[in-house]
C-alpha cells in the first residue's frame, strides 16, 4: 500500500480504548472546549452596572398634606378591613435609586412609631416612601 500524505499509515488503524482508565463521558469531553471566563463574576457585574433604577420623587407640601390625611383616614378606618393600594419607593439594595411599587391589601395596623403601615399580609410599608395612596374609601376626597 502507497502512502501519499504523512499520517495515510494510521488512518486505518482501530481506535485505541484502555484497559486501565475508563473512558471519559461526552459530557466530562465537552468541557475542555467549554469557554474559559479569565474573570469570575465580571458578567455579573457588568449586568448590575446596566440593571437601571429610578430616582426618588420628592414630593411637595401639598401632596404630604394629602397623604396624611389619607393616612389619618386609614387610621380611624382601620377597623373596616378597607382595600387600599400604596403606590411607593422600595430603595435598591445595591445601587442609588430604586424602583416605585404598587401593592394593594388590607392595613392591619399603622405603627406610627416606626413610621410604617403594616397590611394583613404582613408587608410593611415606609410611610416616608408613598406617594399615594387609593381605593373606595378615599373616592369622595378625590
Amino acid at each position: 500500500m502507497k502512502y501519499d500524505h504523512k499520517y495515510d499509515d494510521i488512518i486505518e488503524m482501530e481506535h485505541h480504548i484502555s484497559k486501565k482508565h475508563p473512558q471519559m463521558s461526552l459530557y466530562a469531553r465537552s468541557a475542555q472546549f467549554a469557554p474559559f471566563a479569565a474573570l469570575t463574576g465580571y458578567e455579573d457585574a457588568v449586568k448590575e452596572t446596566g440593571r437601571e433604577v429610578e430616582n426618588r420623587i420628592d414630593i411637595g407640601d401639598e401632596l404630604k398634606n394629602i397623604l396624611d390625611t389619607k393616612i389619618h383616614i386609614l387610621t380611624e378606618k382601620t377597623d373596616k378591613r378597607i382595600e387600599t393600594t400604596f403606590t411607593y419607593f422600595l430603595p435598591d439594595l445595591t445601587k442609588n435609586g430604586g424602583k416605585y411599587i404598587n401593592i394593594t391589601g388590607i392595613v392591619k395596623k399603622i405603627d406610627n412609631y416606626n413610621q410604617r403601615i403594616i397590611l394583613e399580609d404582613k408587608t410593611e410599608i415606609p410611610i416616608n416612601e408613598i406617594i399615594d395612596i387609593s381605593g373606595e374609601i378615599f373616592n369622595i376626597y378625590e
